[in-house]
């Protein structure tokens, strides 16, 4: 059985020690959607929600989130990003959100992209609540990620 990082020899949870790891330029990419009535899509495409630009509130949230994910997630190692980007892609079921984090660090940026695109979505829903209280979070998941010590990986 492979041995769980975050537990020491005790089964007691601990924050990985990373001290002697070497940085490395690191990039992860998570994304996920959010599904919705035609009412609530068309909204927020044109931009007609009471809220305000659904859009532009979820990138704001999303880059927040990630630089704040150590603060939500226990045993997360606090990162200074070089770089949140959030991209929203609105289909005929609603909308994709997709983040990619990066960094030089000796730690990677897995949580920090997928909590931004958490968050994000959390952020679309709050603001199209009125128009559809029935809209649908799923696929949150990682997408790609590179760098580090197990180098890269793809979804398939």
């Amino acid at each position: 059985m492979t041995r769980l990082t975050h537990l020491d020899e005790h089964g007691q949870a601990h924050m990985v020690d990373v001290g002697a790891k070497a940085p490395t330029h690191r990039v992860a990419i998570a994304g996920g959607r959010i599904t919705m009535n035609a009412q609530a899509r068309a909204a927020i495409a044109e931009g007609t929600v009471a809220k305000g630009d659904v859009i532009a509130t979820a990138r704001i949230a999303g880059i927040m989130a990630a630089k704040r994910t150590s603060e939500l997630i226990p045993l997360c190692h606090p990162l200074g990003l070089d770089a949140i980007a959030i991209d929203f892609t609105l289909d005929d079921r609603g909308v994709v959100v997709t983040a990619t984090a990066s960094l030089t660090a000796k730690t990677g940026v897995e949580m920090e992209a997928m909590t931004a695109v958490s968050i994000a979505l959390l952020t679309i829903y709050d603001m199209a609540k009125a128009i559809d209280k029935g809209m649908v979070i799923d696929a949150v998941r990682l997408i790609e990620k590179r760098g580090g010590k197990s180098g890269p990986w793809r979804a398939a």
